[in-house]
């Protein structure tokens, strides 16, 4: 499934943008809009974004996970050396312990992510914030070409702005598409 980046710059748009998709058989499930301004989009009715995708409550969870991890494996690794709590520790104590530790560190990250804007977006950060909205269009095998011939066909103004393979994967990187310079194109002779 790909992940589809539009900039509509307007409201009005983005609702016609919408429309549109849901005829072309894209359901709210599949598409969100990034604004800062949440009420116009609840009055409008459209589909807001969620925190899974504003936050990076799971990249930087998996992140704490990790760290957890390897704090856990560490601390349990000295424990088993010096043996503080003598000879006769199970070996299932301290695969806890691992366990406690690595879910420790998921929580910290999610605690960290709840503050944290999500990677992928924060390179729309100035968009959105001059008013633009974003557009996260989810399209399943052999629809996002439908949906690009679409959006150019009816919405020349909603600009292509990126394609993620897996929106779902954290660490994927989002490479935006690049604007053509208008300012050093040859005139037409």
């Amino acid at each position: 499934m790909k992940c589809l980046y539009y900039l509509a710059p307007t409201l009005d748009e983005t609702h016609r943008i919408s429309d549109d998709l849901h005829d072309a058989g894209v359901n709210d499930w599949f598409m969100h809009v990034v604004s800062k301004d949440e009420a116009a989009l609840r009055r409008e009715k459209l589909h807001s974004s969620n925190y899974l995708e504003t936050l990076d409550l799971v990249r930087d969870g998996f992140i704490g996970a990790n760290f957890g991890f390897i704090a856990g494996v560490i601390g349990t690794g000295l424990l088993m050396y010096f043996q503080p709590f003598g000879p006769g520790v199970p070996n299932f104590v301290y695969l806890v312990l691992i366990l406690v530790a690595t879910l420790f560190g998921a929580w910290e990250g999610g605690l960290f992510g709840v503050d944290t804007e999500n990677q992928k977006l924060k390179r729309f950060s100035d968009e959105i914030a001059a008013g633009q909205y974003l557009i996260l269009i989810y399209a399943r095998k052999g629809q996002g070409e439908l949906v690009k011939e679409m959006m150019a066909k009816k919405h020349p103004e909603a600009r292509h702005a990126a394609t993620d393979r897996h929106f779902v994967n954290p660490f994927a990187v989002v490479r935006r598409k690049r604007r053509p310079n208008r300012e050093h194109t040859p005139a037409a002779s």
